[in-house]
């Protein structure tokens, strides 16, 4: 399994998304996503205490077991401080050139949110190394799908909506990979100190993407 975080991204076909988690339980949620099978994590910048939540599971896990980035990155210093803290590639919902150029800067991959064609192009000239459609359950797979007619050169990551029974369509409609979060990282589960159901939800998912792409 590849180290680099893109490449990686490409091999496993899934992200799974940490969102206003505890930090304190940060470290076992990722524990219970590594044992589903799951090596490619994104922890969200708008979570309370998000740079030590990096930190600490940067220094928890080996890059063998998982990469780590930052998701709902914004700007340019959030994309510095993540990157600082130990994100390894960066995610974000809307197209900032300063969060490209801070990724590029420190050689950390991003993955820039479009709903657009003009925004898939734009991100991807500005050096996105792949494009986030989002909202995925808004815009469904068909607009991945006609997205890649003209613009088949540019990697897609549907996310946000993404659940069991799209993987599939996302894959077929030419995804490069998925992004999910409440659908695998449940909330409920976390707080109650469920992770059995986190790594269940995970291997659901590794599953569903290894089954969708071998058809």
């Amino acid at each position: 399994m590849s180290h680099h975080p893109a490449r990686r991204i490409r091999e496993t076909g899934l992200i799974a998304i940490i969102r206003g988690t505890d930090a304190d339980t940060a470290i076992e949620t990722v524990e219970a996503l590594t044992r589903g099978g799951v090596s490619t994590v994104e922890i969200t910048a708008n979570t309370d205490g998000v740079l030590d939540m990096l930190r600490d599971v940067s220094a928890s896990f080996t890059a063998d077991e998982v990469t780590i980035g930052a998701g709902t990155v914004l700007d340019g210093e959030t994309a510095r401080a993540a990157l600082l803290a130990g994100a390894e590639y960066l995610v974000t919902p809307t197209f900032d050139e300063g969060v490209i150029r801070t990724g590029n800067r420190y050689g950390a991959p991003s993955m820039v949110g479009i709903a657009t064609p003009t925004e898939a192009v734009n991100a991807y000239e500005a050096g996105a190394e792949m494009v986030k459609v989002f909202p995925a359950g808004t815009l469904g797979p068909g607009f991945v799908s006609a997205l890649g007619g003209p613009l088949g050169h540019i990697p897609t990551v549907p996310t946000g909506g993404v659940d069991l029974d799209t993987v599939d369509e996302f894959f077929d409609a030419g995804a490069t990979a998925v992004g999910v979060g409440s659908a695998i990282v449940d909330n409920d589960a976390v707080s109650r100190g469920d992770f059995a159901t986190i790594e269940n939800n995970a291997r659901s998912f590794v599953e569903a993407v290894e089954n969708a792409r071998r058809d």
